[in-house]
Parts: structure tokens; sequence; C-alpha cells
């Protein structure tokens, strides 16, 4: 995420601590926030793409991505959410 849009969303979370935000300055912190930590998880993944495990043979397997859930949550967890 470029650095502009990093400091518009502090720009706005100071705001919304101190003066509040209208309804069309919440839709864009909003929209910035779900690109923010669309990006972090990108990255992520791209940086667990390159991480190894060495058993004690020296022999490198590389991570594998889990896959699907076992839930019907969308926050891109692998656990179950338990119900109060």
């Amino acid at each position: 995420m470029e650095k502009d849009k990093i400091y518009r969303i502090n720009e706005l979370a100071q705001k919304a601590r101190t003066e509040g935000l209208s309804e069309a300055e919440k839709e864009e912190q909003q929209k910035l926030r779900k690109q923010y930590i669309a990006d972090l998880r990108k990255n992520f993944e791209i940086n667990m793409e390159n991480v190894f495990l060495v058993d004690k043979d020296g022999k490198q397997t590389q991570l594998q991505k889990k896959q699907g859930n076992s839930h019907d949550c969308d926050c891109g967890c692998s656990h179950h959410h338990h119900k109060p």
C-alpha cells in the first residue's frame, strides 16, 4: 500500500478520535482499511512461500498452504468459533 494511503488511514483515525467523521469519511476509512488488510495478507502469503522447514537430516520442505476452512466464517482463520 502506498504511503499516502497509510497516511490517510492514520489521518482519518485521528479525526475520528477528536471530532468524528462524516459518513463519506467513514466509508473512505473502511475502504482503505480493507485494502490495507488485503495487502497485508497478500504480502504475508508471499513471505510464507519463502519459508522452508529443515529436518534433522537437512532436508528442506516448503510450507504448504492449508486448504479450506473448517467452518463457515469469512475471517480467514482455520479454527472454530465458539458461540456463547
